[in-house]
C-alpha cells in the first residue's frame, strides 16, 4: 500500500464496447470518476467514441445490445473521433493531483481497452512504463477493485463472479451498463473500501 501521506487519485473507469476484444472490436463509450485517497470525488469524465474503421462488431455482443435500446443510445449518440477523445481524457487525467491510478471492476476487461486506446492514439499506457514519453497514469500499477474487495473483506477471489459487497455500497447508482452510471457505482464501492482501510489504521 502507498503511504497515507502520499496523495493518490484513483480513476475509476467503465467502458462499453461492441465486442470483447480491443484488437478486433471498438470501444463505444467510457466514463471515469476520480476518487482521492480520502474518498472524495474530485472529477468525472464521460465520452462517446466513433467506431474504428479497422474494427468489426461482434455478433453476440450486438445481439445483447439489441435488448438494451436506451443504453445503446447513450453509448452511440454524438460520437467523437477516438483520437480527440483520448487526448481530452489524457489532459483530464493529467490535471488530477498526486499519483494517478487507473482503477476498474474488473480490471481484466476495462483495463485492456483504455490501455490499447492510450497506446494507439497517444503512445501512453494505463500504467507506468519506463519507455513511455507521456505518462498519463503515473501510478506504478492499475488497481483491480475485485482484488481489493477480496483482500479487505477476506473473501475468496472468485473467477466466475465478482466478490460480494453490501448492496448500499453502490450508492444511488444502479448498474445500468451506461458507462457513467457504472463508473459512479464502482467509485462508490471504492469510497467504502477506502473507509474500511482507514478504519483499520
Amino acid at each position: 500500500m502507498i503511504a497515507a501521506a502520499d496523495e493518490v487519485t484513483y480513476v475509476v473507469t467503465d467502458v462499453e464496447c461492441d465486442g470483447p476484444n480491443p484488437n478486433r472490436n471498438s470501444m463505444l463509450a467510457f466514463a471515469s470518476v476520480a476518487v482521492s485517497t480520502s474518498g472524495d470525488v474530485v472529477g468525472e469524465f464521460e465520452a462517446v467514441l466513433e467506431p474504428r474503421p479497422d474494427r468489426v462488431q461482434d455478433l453476440g455482443t450486438m445481439e445483447w445490445w439489441q435488448t438494451q435500446p436506451e443504453v445503446w443510445a447513450a453509448a452511440t449518440t454524438n460520437p467523437e473521433p477516438p483520437a480527440v477523445v483520448m487526448e481530452r481524457f489524457a489532459q483530464w487525467v493529467e490535471s488530477l493531483p498526486g499519483l494517478r491510478v487507473f482503477t476498474a471492476r474488473p480490471l481484466i476487461f476495462d483495463g485492456p481497452w483504455i490501455d490499447h486506446y492510450l497506446d494507439r492514439y497517444l503512445g501512453s499506457r494505463a500504467s507506468v512504463g519506463i519507455r513511455l514519453q507521456r505518462k498519463v497514469f503515473n501510478g506504478f500499477a492499475a488497481l483491480d477493485l475485485d482484488s481489493l474487495i477480496a483482500g479487505l473483506m477476506s473473501q475468496p477471489h472468485r473467477v466466475a463472479y465478482e466478490p460480494d459487497v453490501p448492496a448500499d455500497w453502490l450508492g444511488d447508482h444502479p448498474h445500468t451498463h451506461r458507462a457513467i452510471d457504472d463508473a459512479r457505482g464502482y467509485a462508490s464501492i471504492l469510497q467504502n473500501l477506502l473507509a474500511v482501510a482507514r478504519s483499520r489504521g
